[in-house]
């Protein structure tokens, strides 16, 4: 393929064996790895790929098919395609200046006498192995220097966590591998002879949307041992549980809320509940396979009621880790043993923590009874930087007097006597309003999605207003039920639009947000439901269902108008 070591190729695949196996060619080749979200939009991709100026890619059929074909022409540098998940042989409609292949082929020719034979320029452990581009979740995506090192000292900090890593494991991949926390998964399950069997979030599960019913997902049919997880997969199979137990009888309820304390008491006791899993908790735990024996959340904080939920309820512990891109995914993960909620764990063996004083905020170090400020980390995990970035862009990274690499990430925690690190706030998240008062937007979507009606919510406000407001995607279920006791009838979209069920709406969340301890001026005083879910598709949420807070303003500019009485 005429390649020079050194040189970038972009794999733009959904997750599937594939990936891992071009991945691990070029880090045995000494080819960066350049990683592009499945679900990115069109100026994403030419902004990757132009700023990369990748002369090889290797695509799904079907991305080829639907996002590339139409733009090739604005991609000059490129010049080689493989293709993934297709046996044709030519590409007739395709520009004469392109070559393209099926994985097949060029796999067949990789096995000859003569290639197999050609010397390898193996990596040095500073060498850069992957650019990885963020998910854009606040605008253009920025491509992470990751070098082998640092996937070295992330892979290491999460498998000694994970105790008993071996050949009778079988992880379950779906997350995209184009995120850090997918890939260091999986890496991790390389290193330790781990199965890997590759699913996706609408197969995940029996009760998944392309699964047809009475068929099996592919937990059912894989059933892992080791699982990793986005907190909004998580949420939606406690509210999926939480819904049967609210259908069952009276008398399968009382059980079921009995069984659950009792182990939640149990649990805190460090005792097992054997009879309770098996009699009560067991027909939970199938909905992931009935195997599981730890279940790794990341990418964003898990509420406390989800947590406590899965810890019970899955049979397992459920492990809240803490990392960034920027990390290599390495940070800090809890203990296996430890059931508590809230908290991330202590730091990895990769890395280590310290706060940075926010003054302007009210949290500092010194601060009784925990010590708070900005979340630092350090270690050989911290990547190099960001691609093709100025001066200011590389403003969260620094050295200091010892030579060790450090990141600012802009996420703000408090540390707890064991160690233990909690995410309490987030800078960029903070809004001051009009009257002086801090809202930690992601604090109060934390709080409210805990509340049967949300299916997911963001809030927003700016300082020239006295409130906040929010957008909500109502879980249908419960939103119809909620019109059909005040009479309102109409369609799922004149529901959503019903300036009363609006009104019906606001108070069901009002009420949980005072639940969960939030203050007045936290919780949203006008809210809008939107009819339509938010997915990695709309580009109003990343591939791991973070909120584009930049893109949700946009798309809602008008009824943030409406609301603020500007019109």
């Amino acid at each position: 393929m005429d390649l020079q070591p050194h040189s970038n190729i972009a794999i733009f695949c959904e997750t599937r064996a594939e990936w891992m196996v071009a991945a691990q060619a070029c880090f045995l080749h000494s080819f960066p790895v350049v990683t592009l979200y499945s679900t990115l939009g069109v100026p994403a991709i030419l902004h990757v790929l132009n700023e990369t100026q990748v002369r090889h890619i290797i695509i799904s059929s079907k991305l080829l098919e639907t996002k590339l074909k139409a733009i090739l022409t604005q991609v000059p540098s490129l010049q080689h395609i493989v293709v993934v998940g297709s046996r044709a042989s030519s590409w007739p409609d395709y520009p004469q200046g392109i070559r393209i292949n099926n994985m097949t082929a060029v796999q067949e020719l990789g096995r000859r006498p003569e290639n197999a034979a050609r010397g390898k320029t193996r990596p040095r452990p500073a060498d850069l192995a992957v650019i990885m581009y963020t998910s854009g979740s606040t605008g253009v995506p920025k491509g992470v220097l990751i070098s082998h090192s640092n996937l070295l000292a992330g892979v290491t900090g999460i498998a000694e966590r994970v105790s008993g890593l071996g050949e009778e494991d079988t992880y379950i991949g779906y997350l995209p591998l184009a995120h850090v926390l997918e890939l260091n998964a999986e890496l991790v399950c390389l290193s330790h002879g781990c199965r890997i069997g590759y699913s996706s979030p609408l197969t995940l599960a029996d009760q998944s949307s392309m699964i047809k019913r009475g068929s099996q997902g592919d937990s059912s049919v894989l059933q892992p041992t080791l699982i990793a997880a986005v907190p909004e997969i998580m949420d939606r199979i406690y509210k999926s549980v939480m819904g049967k137990v609210e259908e069952m009888s009276s008398l399968q309820r009382t059980l079921f809320v009995l069984a659950y304390h009792y182990k939640l008491e149990q649990l805190s006791l460090g005792l097992a509940t054997p009879l309770c899993d098996k009699l009560v908790f067991r027909k939970v735990r199938a909905l992931l396979g009935g195997r599981t024996r730890a279940v790794l959340s990341g990418g964003a904080p898990l509420s406390a009621a989800t947590h406590r939920f899965m810890n019970v309820c899955l049979c397992c512990p459920v492990v809240q880790g803490y990392g960034l891109t920027e990390t290599c995914g390495g940070g800090t993960l809890s203990q296996l043993w430890d059931y508590s909620t809230g908290r991330v764990g202590g730091p990895l063996v990769c890395s280590e923590v310290k706060l940075k004083d926010w003054v302007e905020a009210g949290y500092r170090s010194t601060d009784k009874p925990y010590p708070r400020g900005e979340i630092l980390i350090g270690g050989g995990n911290v990547s190099m930087g960001y691609y093709k970035k100025d001066s200011k862009d590389q403003e969260d990274f620094f050295v200091d007097d010892c030579g060790q690499r450090w990141f600012c990430t802009g996420d703000v925690g408090e540390v707890h006597h064991d160690g233990s690190l909690k995410i309490i706030d987030r800078k960029k998240d903070l809004v001051k309003l009009q009257a002086g008062e801090y809202v930690s937007l992601g604090k109060v979507e934390a709080v409210l999605k805990n509340c049967p009606l949300v299916d997911n919510i963001c809030v927003y406000g700016n300082s020239e207003e006295s409130y906040v407001i929010g957008f909500m995607v109502p879980n249908q279920k419960q939103l119809l039920e909620l019109a059909s006791k005040r009479g309102v009838r109409g369609s799922w979209e004149e529901l959503c639009r019903h300036q009363a069920v609006e009104e019906m709406a606001l108070e069901v969340i009002s009420e949980a947000a005072l639940a969960g301890e939030l203050e007045r001026f936290e919780v949203p005083c006008k809210l809008l439901l939107s009819p339509e879910p938010w997915t990695p598709e709309t580009g109003l949420v990343t591939d791991t269902f973070k909120l584009k807070r930049k893109e949700l303003r946009t798309h809602y500019l008008d009824d943030i108008a409406r609301m603020y009485c500007r019109q």
